[in-house]
């Protein structure tokens, strides 16, 4: 009998077991394989529209999580271009399903528009989430750094993202924020301690959490679920932060359900007299102040002694201050304005909107953008530019107390929503607003009272979101809705509403915890950048080595 060769012995000899050292590496090589590019286009795809779902009016709020986390796993391993446009489409499958209102009166350019600019910054950000896997991951492979270090890592560079998109340019588009799906959710109290910013990052960072705990299958399913069951207690036992209740206030909010849309035809005085109509229904109520939506008061209601001679009738009649909507100016500037109007006093105080919408209130950058619009059809829907008037406190002292204001889309400020706690000692909120642009049944009117009612949990504060059309409703401290109004109908609210002068940790710490949050992204990003850098180089020196 011949002699085997050493290859055939070796072949027929037992394999070898691996080391404990090497099947650990093998594991975690494992781990970092990414998606098959066909895969992470789908994932791309349904994470985007999977997340509208999550916000009103279907309020399905749990779906961010999986949402999310599918966004993520599309973006692990990718080169920076691949994660641009897998970025940019969840961004934009997102927007055109979440502002679909926004085509009701003004068609799709709008929509098509905003939606391709928000897609951009979406695919910005998909770059830096990339970045964040390609560098982290490798360092942060035990049980400590996949766990808690990814998501945490994770979660600050999509709130990084949030927040430049949510201010840059222009004052930014703040809406759409993952905070925004959570206003009937447990972790609603959490904008109480750490602001919108803050709650986002809970959200982006659990969304990475079970992302992690589906890659890292080999570890054992029972201490996965352990994981996935402390983070989610954790954060769904946070509390409400206590607020002190110093008395209350009797408001009366008022619906005049007035068609008072950009493009609107309608006769002048005619949506002022809806609003003194429908304010019939509270006749010889008591009351501490009345409300009215903003630009109930049409145009100039300061300077016209009819509308000015109306509304003191009105306050007149209640005994109680009116705060009311119009369009003010002051020389060449026009103004968003709210007004205070005491009996027998006329008008007394105004604010004026300090965030007006771009492309919607003004058009910024007119000489680049005016010949555009003008080509395209649409520069007639901006006949004039709203100006800012960055001294107006958005506060009136009325009935002996400090209300806050906020006109319309001024609720999605964060910065103004603490000045007017922070700095005016706000101690109840007013946000009349105008949502006739968005049509019947429309979800922007139910997705910004979601809003307001985020509002109303982190300032602890109770708020009166009232609309010429709806969605009205009056909301306690805790978001509750305590009364609301149908759409499209007029009608009227009145309730004793508590007032407070706690400063909550998410106004007075909300902007730090957001610096924190994006400069902690950003370093930790440059971090893991220089080393990984020096990584390779040390690996490249080994091998000129060997």
């Amino acid at each position: 009998m011949s002699a085997r060769t050493g290859a055939e012995a070796s072949a027929a000899a037992p394999a070898a077991r691996p080391s404990p050292a090497r099947a650990a590496a093998t594991l975690r090589l494992r781990a970092r394989q990414p998606l098959p590019l066909a895969y992470a286009w789908a994932a791309s795809i349904l994470g985007g529209a999977m997340l509208p779902f999550a916000f009103q009016p279907f309020d399905w709020w749990f779906l961010v999580v999986p949402a999310v986390a599918l966004a993520l796993a599309s973006l692990r391993g990718r080169s920076l271009p691949s994660a641009f446009w897998l970025g940019f489409a969840t961004g934009a499958i997102f927007f055109l399903l979440h502002i679909q209102w926004i085509t009701v009166y003004l068609g799709a350019v709008p929509l098509v528009a905003l939606t391709a600019w928000m897609a951009v910054w979406w695919g910005l950000g998909g770059m830096a989430l990339a970045l964040a896997w390609r560098w982290g991951e490798p360092r942060l492979q035990r049980p400590l750094g996949a766990f808690l270090g990814m998501p945490a890592l994770l979660g600050a560079v999509w709130t990084l993202r949030e927040s430049l998109s949510s201010s840059v340019p222009w004052g930014g588009f703040a809406w759409g924020r993952l905070a925004h799906t959570q206003a009937s959710s447990p972790l609603a109290d959490t904008t109480s301690w750490v602001g919108f910013a803050g709650l986002t990052f809970v959200l982006a960072a659990l969304s990475a959490l079970l992302l992690q705990l589906v890659l890292h299958h080999r570890t054992i399913l029972r201490r996965r679920l352990t994981i996935a069951a402390a983070a989610l207690i954790a954060v769904v036992a946070i509390p409400a932060f206590p607020v002190e209740t110093t008395g209350s206030i009797r408001v009366g909010a008022v619906q005049g359900a007035s068609e008072a849309g950009l493009l609107a035809p309608y006769t002048r005085g005619e949506i002022l007299q809806e609003h003194v109509d429908a304010t019939g229904l509270l006749a010889g109520e008591d009351l501490d102040l009345l409300v009215w939506p903003e630009n109930a008061g049409e145009f100039y209601a300061d300077e016209d002694p009819a509308t000015l001679a109306a509304l003191d009738r009105v306050a007149t009649a209640f005994d109680a201050p009116l705060v009311v909507g119009s369009v003010t100016r002051d020389g060449d500037d026009t103004y968003n304005a709210l007004l205070q109007v005491e009996p027998g006093e006329g008008a007394v105080a105004e604010y004026r909107k300090r965030h007006p919408v771009p492309f919607a209130e003004y058009l910024p950058e007119r000489w680049l953008f005016e010949p555009v619009l003008d080509a395209l059809g649409f520069l007639e829907l901006i006949p004039r530019d709203f100006s800012v008037d960055p001294s107006s406190a958005n506060a009136f002292d009325v009935a002996g107390v400090s209300a806050g204001l906020a006109i319309c889309f001024d609720i999605i400020d964060d910065q103004l929503a603490r000045e007017m706690v922070a700095t005016h000692g706000a101690e109840i909120i007013l946000a009349p607003t105008n949502n006739a642009d968005f049509g019947r049944g429309s979800a922007e009117n139910v997705q910004q009272l979601a809003i307001a009612q985020l509002r109303a949990v982190e300032a602890g504060r109770a708020l009166v979101n009232i609309s010429t059309v709806g969605t009205s409703a009056m909301i306690a401290p805790d978001g509750t809705v305590i009364d609301r109004l149908q759409q499209y109908e007029p009608g009227t609210m009145l309730e004793d509403l508590p007032l407070s002068t706690t400063v909550t940790p998410g106004i007075r710490l909300g902007a730090w915890v957001d610096a924190a949050l994006c400069i902690g992204a950003a370093l930790a990003l440059a971090g893991l950048a220089i080393a990984s850098r020096g990584s390779r180089r040390s690996t490249d020196r080994r091998s000129a080595d060997a």
